[in-house]
Order: C-alpha cells, then sequence, then structure tokens
C-alpha cells in the first residue's frame, strides 16, 4: 500500500510566488506520508493573457527555474513528482508544449507527456472563448510509465473527455491515472466529478486527479475538487476549494482483487486499433 498526494492551488502570473506555495504544500503532504505527489495544470505560471506563457517557457536541456524547483523538491522531499504542467519550448518559437514531467526520488526524469487534447472551446459570451491552440503544440504520444507502486497513466485536463484514450492506456497496463487539471467552473460544476469517477469505474483503475480551484489574477475562475477515486468509482479525498491537497492509500492489492472479482475489462469485445494522432 502506498500514500498518493494530490495539491490544489490557485495560482498567477508570478512564477516564484507559486513555486513558493507549491513549496508549502509539497512539504506538508510528504510530512504526512505521500510517496507520490501530483501538481496541477499549469502550477507555476497562469498568466494575465494566454500569450504569456512564451515568456516563462524553459528548455528540458537547459532547466530554468521550473525545471531546477521540481528536480529540487524531488530529491529534496524523497518523493516521486508529477510536475503538473509546464511549458517547455517546441519546435515553432510561437508555442509551447504543455508538458506533464514526472520524476523519481532522485530527479530524473522518468517520464514526459504532452497534452493531446487541447481546450478549444467556447463557454458563450458570457463565460469566454478558450483558444489553448493558439500558443499550445499538441503532443502525439500516450504515456504509462512505470513505478514502484504500479502503471502510471499521465493525462492532462481536456483529455478526461477522450475515453478512448484510457482504454488505450488500460490496453498498456495502466494501474493508476495521474491526471493534472485547470477545470473551468463552469465545465467542473458540469462535468469534473463525474468524469473522474467514469474514467476510475470503466478502466478498473484509480484516478489521482490534482486540480486549479479559485479566483485568478486574469479573471478567470477554476472549479477545483481535487479528489483521489477508487478503481470502484469511490471518491476517497476530495477538495472542494482553495489551497491544500487531498491525501489517500493506493491499495495496488485491492485493484487487483477489484480486477479479479469484476473481470469486465476481460469482458470486452469491441478493440479500438491504435489511433492516428491529427
Amino acid at each position: 500500500m502506498s500514500k498518493f498526494a494530490a495539491i490544489q492551488m490557485a495560482s498567477g502570473p508570478n512564477v516564484t510566488a507559486n513555486l513558493s506555495e507549491a513549496e508549502r504544500l509539497l512539504v506538508d503532504a510528504r510530512k504526512n506520508g505521500a510517496e507520490l505527489i501530483v501538481l496541477p495544470e499549469n502550477f507555476a505560471h497562469m498568466g494575465i493573457h494566454d500569450q504569456d506563457i512564451l515568456d516563462v517557457a524553459e528548455d528540458i536541456s537547459q532547466p530554468g527555474q521550473i525545471l531546477d524547483f521540481l528536480v529540487s523538491q524531488a530529491q529534496q522531499q524523497q518523493v516521486w513528482l508529477l510536475g503538473g504542467t509546464i511549458p517547455l519550448r517546441a519546435e515553432n518559437p510561437a508555442k509551447v508544449y504543455a508538458a506533464s514531467l514526472l520524476f523519481n526520488p532522485s530527479g530524473e526524469i522518468v517520464a514526459r507527456y504532452d497534452k493531446i487534447h487541447l481546450f478549444d472551446v467556447d463557454l458563450s459570451e458570457e463565460r469566454g472563448a478558450y483558444q489553448e491552440s493558439a500558443f499550445t503544440q499538441a503532443g502525439k504520444q500516450i504515456v504509462v510509465a512505470d513505478s514502484p507502486f504500479g502503471r502510471l497513466g499521465i493525462a492532462v485536463c481536456y483529455d478526461i473527455r477522450f475515453p478512448e484514450m484510457f482504454r488505450r492506456m488500460t490496453r498498456d497496463g495502466m494501474d493508476i491515472l495521474l491526471l493534472p487539471s485547470a477545470f473551468t467552473s463552469i465545465t467542473g460544476n458540469a462535468h469534473w466529478e463525474v468524469l473522474n469517477r467514469s474514467r476510475a469505474i470503466e478502466n478498473l483503475c484509480y484516478v489521482v486527479a490534482s486540480a486549479q480551484g479559485g479566483y485568478h489574477v486574469n479573471g478567470r475562475e477554476t472549479h477545483g475538487d481535487s479528489m483521489i477515486v477508487s478503481p470502484w468509482g469511490k471518491i476517497i479525498d476530495h477538495l472542494p476549494r482553495g489551497s491544500g491537497y487531498v491525501i489517500a492509500d493506493i491499495d495496488k492489492g485491492y485493484l487487483q482483487e477489484t480486477r479479479h472479482n469484476f473481470p469486465a475489462l476481460e469482458h470486452r469485445r469491441f478493440f479500438c486499433q491504435m489511433f492516428e494522432i491529427k
């Protein structure tokens, strides 16, 4: 049995301030026994304007403030750490990748996932439009990584709406889904809980979902409600609002027992071929 935590923040445009808040929560979660910790999407920076993300982008071959922070925190806290998402420079200088990096306690990058599904939606005149693809390059690779806790699937926010992605992860042996997020208030109120519970239920896996939650300097509001969900779809812990974290035991034995006693994954009759990501 292992203990996982998911941190919740309301990040702003000041990278240093965001990292200070993230460190405070990381230290506290570790003191309470967390062995793997997930940070939310955009934990280090949520700018005033969408294009501000280009100003804080880093290069994985030349680490900057954000990458250095993640390496040092994994080492200092001696935890496995999923660094939410950070902006890594893309081949196109006008765009970045929304990269989610998994670190082991030695500070080594074990896996990298670049967000595939980008949030290009119009939530009505009152709520505003989002065009994530304007400054973000979509990834093309589904990622499931080995760890001492089991096979970890990594996805980000809007990805959760595309169940075929998680069926592929399950085929690749996923036991636990890690999901950094920054769901909007309107979509979160409508869909966040049911989507997290659905992905857990249909894939008989744990879901560890870390969220942005609160009002941001740019005038937008995120839903929050970070949660950890069991393979049976039970919410083990959740944090409706504000800075903090959720923490819970991840029981590999319970997961295996559930899959053995309720072998729905073995009863599938329709199997998707590997799809081509556009």
